[in-house]
């Protein structure tokens, strides 16, 4: 009897252990299993994380592309300047300057989110946000930066023309700048000021570096530029021909600034290029930074500050016309929240 409980005690203590390492191996196989779902979820959170840090990284980008000129102007060795500066003080990895036509494809560049930076004009920042001149319709995604400096129109002659006004210009080779380029949307509008359109001139759409070429050739009468001054084509070509830079007519000078209000009065002064010998009335519209409106508050903020506290490392003659306290003029369109919050700080106004 003894011996029939003792063995029937041993199976009750065999069937609980064993059923004791039953439940403990079903624990261990769900940690098994569900240890790998811990890791499956990692990377889960991680791709959720990059892909919250995707968009930050896309507004924040640590390598980006100056849309400039061309080389014959002062967009394109300027923009080298500025992308110094902001490698050095905006944490940047790198800053590309990139050749360009200028104004109007930096527009559209800009707003395709090709570039990340556009040097541009006032009057043509404005065109391409609102949609209108040489615009078929607004192109989105564009905020100002800052202006930087007049651009002003310059209407070159060789010296030994017998042009003596934009009237004279009736009939011959005339360079109006790169094709929908800022350059040619002036060349029109002075143009038409003065009663002309291209049916009354033979028009050359040629960039800086070919009209000057062009014109030491001899294959064109007279070129349009707006530019800072001195302008390197310009400047080639006062050395090896010989130019005049003729004033704008008055009746002129006043029909453009009723019919387009951001145009304001120039000079430029004699002995700018070799061999001018007067000063030359014109008018100005003005240079301007613009920016992709996507790019983050703080990462618009450093440019800004990168820029206008580091203007003493250009060396660029047109480095001393930018002004901070210059920056909100001839703006007419947006400027990028990161730009405003830190002219706040500075109290700059328009």
């Amino acid at each position: 009897m003894k011996k029939g409980f003792f063995y029937i005690l041993l199976i009750f203590l065999l069937i609980f252990t064993l059923a004791a390492c039953g439940k403990s191996g079903d624990a261990n196989h769900g940690a098994s299993e569900t240890q790998p779902e811990g890791e499956s979820a990692q990377p889960e959170g991680g791709a959720d994380s990059s892909q919250t840090e995707e968009p930050s990284s896309a507004n924040t980008p640590s390598d980006i592309i100056i849309a400039t000129g061309g080389t014959g102007g002062v967009y394109y060795p300027l923009g080298g300047e500025f992308a110094t500066i902001f490698q050095n003080h905006a944490g940047l990895s790198s800053a590309t300057p990139q050749v360009t036509g200028a104004s109007k494809e930096n527009m559209q560049y800009l707003s395709k989110g090709e570039v990340h930076v556009a040097f541009t004009q006032n009057d043509i920042l404005d065109y391409a946000v609102n949609g209108t001149e040489i615009f078929d319709q607004k192109l989105d995604g564009i905020s100002a930066l800052g202006s930087l400096y007049p651009e002003i129109i310059q209407l070159v002659v060789s010296a030994d023309s017998g042009i003596e006004s934009i009237y004279d210009l009736k009939g011959k080779k005339v360079s109006v700048g790169a094709p929908g380029s800022g350059n040619e949307a002036n060349s029109k509008q002075i143009l038409a000021a003065a009663g002309l359109t291209y049916d009354d001139i033979d028009e050359q759409l040629k960039s800086y570096a070919d009209s000057a070429d062009a014109f030491k050739d001899g294959l064109i009468d007279a070129m349009f530029v707006t530019s800072g001054i001195p302008n390197s084509s310009v400047q080639d070509i006062a050395v090896s021909k010989g130019i005049r830079v003729l004033s704008l007519d008055e009746d002129v000078i006043a029909k453009l600034k009723e019919q387009y209000p951001f145009f304001i009065d120039e000079t430029i002064p004699k002995e700018t290029y070799q061999g001018q010998t007067e000063d030359a009335k014109t008018v100005a519209v003005l240079a301007t930074l613009a920016v992709r409106s996507d790019l983050s508050e703080e990462f618009v903020y450093n440019l800004t500050k990168a820029l206008f506290e580091n203007l003493d490392s250009i060396t660029h003659a047109k480095g001393k016309e930018i002004k901070p306290e210059n920056a909100l003029k001839g703006i007419s369109v947006p400027v990028h929240p990161g730009a405003q919050k830190y002219y706040d700080e500075k109290g700059i106004t328009k």
